[in-house]
C-alpha cells in the first residue's frame, strides 16, 4: 500500500548550501520531518553542481514522517542574468531603459536545459516563453 501523502512543501534554496535555519527548518519541523536528514541529502544530490544556483524543490511530506524530495531546474531568471551578465533586472520594466542583451542562441540553450520543467510543446515555444521573462526584466533580445 502506498504512503500516505500529508503534504507538499515548495522551496528555493541555493545548491548545495542547505542549513536547518530558515526557511528550510521551521517549513519541515512543522511536518516533524527529520531536517537533518533532508539538508544532509539535498547538499549531496546538488554538489556536483554550481555552488549558490537556486535550485526549487518540492518535498513530499508522508504520514509517517518520512519524506521524499524533487529537485527542479533553476529559475529563468537565473539564466537569463548569467547569460546577459547582470546582477539583477530593471526596476522599471517596459520603460526603454535596457540593462543586458541576450541573443536568440543564448535563450535556445537555455530552453534545452529547461525544457522539462517548462510548460512548453517544443523548443520555439520556450524560447518565446524565455523572451517574454527577458523582456519583463529590461533585458533585449538580439539576433545571433
Amino acid at each position: 500500500m502506498a504512503k500516505k501523502v500529508v503534504g507538499y512543501i515548495k522551496l528555493q534554496i541555493p545548491a548545495g548550501k542547505a542549513n536547518p535555519s530558515p526557511p528550510v527548518g521551521p517549513a519541515l519541523g512543522q511536518r516533524g520531518l527529520n531536517i537533518m536528514q533532508f539538508v544532509k541529502e539535498f547538499n549531496a544530490a546538488t554538489q556536483q553542481m554550481e555552488p549558490g544556483m537556486p535550485i526549487p524543490v518540492v518535498i513530499t511530506a508522508f504520514a509517517d514522517r518520512t519524506f521524499s524530495f524533487v529537485m527542479k531546474t533553476p529559475p529563468n531568471t537565473y539564466f537569463l542574468k548569467k547569460a546577459a551578465k547582470i546582477d539583477k533586472g530593471t526596476t522599471t520594466p517596459g520603460k526603454g531603459a535596457a540593462v543586458g542583451k541576450v541573443t536568440i542562441e543564448q535563450l535556445r540553450e537555455i530552453a534545452k536545459v529547461k525544457m522539462k520543467d517548462m510548460n512548453a510543446n517544443d523548443e520555439d515555444a520556450a524560447v518565446r516563453m524565455l523572451t517574454g521573462s527577458a523582456r519583463s526584466m529590461g533585458v533585449t533580445v538580439v539576433e545571433g
